[in-house]
C-alpha cells in the first residue's frame, strides 16, 4: 500500500462509515481495484482507521459523551454493544472469508438498497425523538440489529438505524443513536484487530504489522487523520439528507453501486 492508496481508502472510510451504504464493502472494492486486498496490512488498515471515524463522532457530540451526570447513556451503549462483541468474536473467521470475495458483498448492497427504498413508509409513526427516552431494552434490541452488519455489504449504520426505527425512534434519533453505538463497537473491533488478532498470511499480530516499518506507522496515522476529517463532513451531510429526503437516496445509490460493481468484478476485472 502506498500513500495515495492509503489516503483514498481513508476517504472512502470517512465518507461511508456513518452512511447506510457499507463502509467495509466500499473499502474492499477500493483495495481490490488497487490489487492490495489480500495484503495483511491492508486488512488491518481498513479496520484500524475506524479509530479516526470514532473520534469524529466524539468530537461532534462531545457534550453527550462527556456529560457524566447522565450515567444511563453509558449503560445503554455498554449493553447494546455486547451482542456484536460476542457474535463478532465467534464468527471472525467466517467474516474474514467473506471479505475476500466482492461478489456477495455487491449482491448484499443491492438487496439492502431495495430495503431502504421502502423503510420510510414502513415505520411511519415514531414515538421516540430523544436519546434519553430510549430504554435499555430498546438499546439492546438495536444492538442485536447491528449484528446483521457482520455480513459485509449490509452496513452497520443501516442495520442499527433500521433497528432504531423498528423500535419507534425517529429517523434522526435512530441515526444519532447509531453514531453513538458505533463508538464502543468500532473501538472494540479496532483494539481486537490491532492487539489480539493474528493475521493468517503473515502470522503476525496487528501491532506487529504496524511496527514492521516506519511507513506502516505513517500510513496508519495519516489514514486516521483523513478518516476523522472526512467523517465529520459526512455525518453533518447525512443528517441533513435524512431530515429532508429520508433513506430513498441511499437505497438508489446502493442499487446502482452494487450493480456496477457486479458488472466490474464479473465481466471486467
Amino acid at each position: 500500500m502506498d500513500l495515495i492508496e492509503a489516503i483514498l481508502i481513508a476517504i472512502v472510510e470517512g465518507l461511508t462509515e456513518y452512511l447506510p451504504v457499507s463502509s467495509t464493502g466500499h473499502m474492499i472494492f477500493t483495495s481490490s481495484y488497487f490489487g492490495i486486498q489480500e495484503d495483511d496490512f491492508t486488512k488491518l488498515f481498513q479496520v484500524s482507521i475506524q479509530f479516526g471515524a470514532i473520534l469524529a463522532v466524539v468530537a461532534l457530540y462531545w457534550r453527550k459523551f462527556f456529560n457524566f451526570s447522565k450515567f444511563n447513556f453509558y449503560i445503554k451503549l455498554a449493553l447494546a454493544v455486547v451482542p456484536a462483541l460476542i457474535l463478532g468474536y465467534l464468527f471472525d473467521d467466517y467474516i474474514d472469508a467473506v471479505l475476500g470475495d466482492p461478489i456477495p458483498i455487491a449482491i448484499v448492497l443491492i438487496i439492502g438498497g431495495f430495503i431502504l427504498l421502502f423503510i420510510d413508509n414502513y415505520f411511519k409513526n415514531p414515538t421516540i425523538a430523544h436519546e434519553e427516552d430510549i430504554s435499555i431494552k430498546k438499546a439492546v434490541t438495536i444492538g442485536f440489529w447491528q449484528c446483521l452488519a457482520m455480513m459485509p455489504g449490509t452496513s452497520r449504520s443501516a442495520a442499527s438505524i433500521i433497528g432504531g426505527m423498528q423500535q419507534g425512534l425517529t429517523r434522526q434519533t435512530a441515526a444519532e443513536f447509531s453514531f453513538f453505538l458505533a463508538v464502543p463497537t468500532m473501538l472494540a473491533v479496532t483494539c481486537y484487530s490491532v492487539f489480539l488478532k493474528t493475521y493468517k498470511v503473515s502470522g503476525l499480530k496487528g501491532y506487529e504489522l504496524l511496527m514492521q516499518s516506519g511507513d506502516n506507522l505513517k500510513l496508519f496515522a495519516i489514514g486516521n487523520i483523513v478518516a476523522f476529517i472526512v467523517s465529520i463532513i459526512a455525518i453533518k451531510f447525512f443528517i441533513g439528507v435524512i431530515k429532508k429526503y429520508g433513506f430513498k437516496p441511499w437505497g438508489y445509490y446502493r442499487i446502482i453501486a452494487g450493480a456496477l460493481l457486479l458488472i466490474y468484478f464479473i465481466y471486467i476485472k
